[in-house]
């Protein structure tokens, strides 16, 4: 077998773990450990955490997600898959039913931004780095994070970017 053949069949079989990791998520599985290595780390951006070990991403990110956000429909838009590797971007839609930051439940539909990362080692997801826009969340629900000084006022041209310092040479 080649390298580049073995790499090609790593490749499809960590995306093969991933999609059927997100098919049980997707259809609201409590038991996930089938899907997750025993030394499972998942670490989220700010506002997320860190969970060492399923019992943990179960108990502080899943069931806080699902009691915060029912009626969740997953929209993954593209995976991409390299070696022992996979990725994905896409977004949630659901129903604020839950407290959620502070913020009682409004019954908003909203759509939750993410991008996650996973490494599987063993045929089980081992590593999994995620983004998930709570920003972009908060904001649906009438909170901004950014107290109107997020840099999209550059875009719209409410604001004049800073002039960069002045370089060594030029200072």
């Amino acid at each position: 077998m080649t390298q580049a053949h073995d790499h090609r069949a790593r490749t499809a079989e960590t995306l093969a773990v991933i999609r059927r990791m997100e098919a049980a998520l997707g259809a609201g599985a409590n038991d996930m450990a089938q899907h997750f290595h025993e030394d499972f780390v998942w670490r989220g951006n700010a506002g997320c955490g860190v969970k060492q070990g399923l019992e943990a991403f179960r108990r502080n990110w899943q069931l806080p997600l699902r009691a915060a956000f029912t009626d969740r429909v997953y929209k993954t838009e593209k995976f991409l898959a390299d070696g022992d590797w996979a990725s994905c971007f896409g977004h949630i839609e659901a129903t604020h039913s839950g407290r959620f930051m502070g913020i009682a439940p409004t019954g908003r539909r909203v759509t939750i931004p993410y991008m996650d990362f996973w490494r599987v080692e063993d045929g089980r997801i081992a590593d999994n780095p995620v983004f998930v826009d709570f920003a972009a969340v908060l904001a649906q629900l009438g909170r901004d994070v950014f107290s109107g000084e997020g840099w999209e006022t550059f875009d719209r041209g409410e604001r004049i970017p800073p002039a960069p310092p002045p370089g060594p040479s030029e200072g």
